[in-house]
């Protein structure tokens, strides 16, 4: 886990980064999720300029097991989505607080960060499951 996350209960992450006068937010799935899912085989992700909200699905990540959905824990407009990661989905296993990134999100408003976890919570959460 990284320092300055948030996580949801739904196990996503997002990094806050002000600049220009702007909050662009940087979502992404835990290790703990990854290692919950193995063997990904398929992610499906927003197409930039798509608009996302806090508690809507955003997305799917498939594994030989299951398939899950993914879940915004901001609100805005899709600025970026991680092409790496759709081409080697092994990024999230590796990296995945790093390179293995999903989406970037131009927020429009200020986000909910009382209804997220800091990473002590987060990990207090996932070692009891």
């Amino acid at each position: 886990m990284q320092e300055g996350l948030w996580y949801s209960d739904t196990h996503e992450w997002v990094r806050i980064e002000r600049s220009a006068g702007e909050q662009v937010a940087t979502v992404g799935i835990s290790a703990f999720a990854v290692e919950q899912l193995t063997d990904l085989v398929y992610v499906e992700l927003p197409k930039v300029g798509d608009q996302v909200r806090t508690g809507q699905e955003f997305g799917t990540v498939e594994s030989v097991k299951a398939a899950s959905s993914l879940y915004s824990p901001v609100t805005g407009e899709v600025v970026e989505v991680n092409a790496k990661v759709q081409d080697d989905l092994d990024l999230l296993a590796r990296d995945p607080y790093g390179e293995g990134w999903l989406i970037k999100v131009k927020l429009s408003q200020e986000p909910d960060l009382s209804r997220l976890m800091d990473e002590e919570t987060y990990r207090k959460r996932v070692s009891s499951q």
